[in-house]
């Protein structure tokens, strides 16, 4: 299964793919830097600093700044990674930032539900945004 994550939110494409992932699929996220995370701004911006300043710069834990390591992440936090079953999914899931040459003329899915077109509200931020707001650039 090839999702492209163009205007998607990210919670809800996530979730699509751990369920798909524990089920046996393979699972390719495309355009992550695209996908759309809800919430007011400096909210978002307070939320993502702390979570990258957790730890110690030596030790960890270390939070992702690439796109793509971001959406990874949220999903691991998805599915019980500790156990056998959950490290398998988690191995079945790759994210891409932008399309890769072996994904390129193969046929993508689009989440029900996921889609940003939707919100009633403009409080939502690019995923791209976000690591960039990191120190990554994109």
């Amino acid at each position: 299964m090839i999702i492209d994550g163009t205007g998607h939110i990210l919670g809800r494409v996530a979730s699509v793919a751990a369920k798909r992932a524990l089920l046996g699929e393979k699972v390719d996220i495309v355009n992550c830097e695209k996908m759309l995370i809800t919430g007011r701004k400096k909210f978002l911006e307070q939320h993502f600093r702390e979570r990258k300043d957790r730890g110690h710069p030596y030790d960890g834990p270390f939070y992702p700044k690439m796109p793509d390591r971001i959406v990874r992440r949220t999903i691991r936090g998805m599915l019980p990674y500790k156990q056998e079953r959950g490290r398998s999914a988690y191995k079945r899931v790759m994210c891409y930032v932008g399309v890769p040459h072996s994904l390129k003329d193969q046929a993508m899915v689009m989440v029900d539900g996921a889609s940003g077109s939707k919100l009633k509200t403009s409080n939502f931020l690019e995923l791209r945004r976000v690591s960039a707001f990191l120190g990554k650039k994109v």
